[in-house]
């Protein structure tokens, strides 16, 4: 026989105590506390809400983008993302997952494949970036995006800053030299589309080109 057999059923309290039960007194105070929220005033809550953002310490960090030197004010909790886009306005870094999943957001930091979803921008005081705006030099393509024009790399065209900026720091760090090779480096950028065989062949095309 088991202890808990041994036990039998549960009876009914009828005005017992046990070591779990709440005591009247417990349930009285418990009443009490909740009578005091819902007595709060309706913006009590709000108001603290409202503080705790107001008084969220702002940090000062200076980006080179593209070459362009910006001195910002930034709450530390906002991405390298959002920050180029909604403060710099660059906003051909595009925001597809925003979880580093699909690689659309690339930029090259410090020469480095980023995702600039993943990263803040406050930790990047000092930093150079690159984004797919300074890749074009006065007016005239880089010859990897001429070579995306050229394999037909490009479909919907929402993966091709983040796959050219990618395709970039690929051929940068000597991660090109064949068509598997290629892949496996550039595996982080997903292509909704499936244009993959045209983005593989004009990184081949660049890479023996630049």
């Amino acid at each position: 026989m088991t202890a808990s057999e041994h036990e039998g059923p549960v009876e009914p309290l009828r005005g017992r105590c046990s070591a779990n039960a709440i005591s009247r007194r417990q349930i009285l105070q418990l009443a009490g506390g909740a009578a005091t929220v819902v007595a709060l005033p309706s913006g009590a809550i709000g108001a603290v809400e409202t503080n705790a953002e107001e008084t969220f310490p702002m940090t000062s960090a200076q980006l080179t983008v593209n070459g362009q030197v910006h001195q910002l004010e930034l709450d530390p909790r906002q991405s390298l993302l959002d920050a180029l886009r909604e403060r710099l306005g660059l906003t051909g870094t595009k925001k597809g997952c925003n979880q580093g999943a699909c690689g659309a957001c690339t930029v090259l930091v410090n020469g480095k494949r980023v995702l600039s979803c993943l990263t803040l921008a406050a930790m990047h005081d000092g930093a150079s970036i690159e984004t797919i705006e300074g890749v074009a030099a006065g007016g005239d393509l880089h010859p990897l995006q001429a070579a995306f024009i050229a394999h037909d790399g490009l479909q919907c065209g929402f993966c091709t800053p983040g796959q050219i900026m990618s395709g970039l720091g690929c051929i940068a760090e000597g991660h090109a030299g064949s068509p598997e090779e290629i892949q496996f480096w550039m595996s982080g950028n997903i292509c909704r589309c499936g244009a993959y065989p045209g983005i593989v062949a004009a990184i081949a095309d660049a890479a023996g080109r630049t």
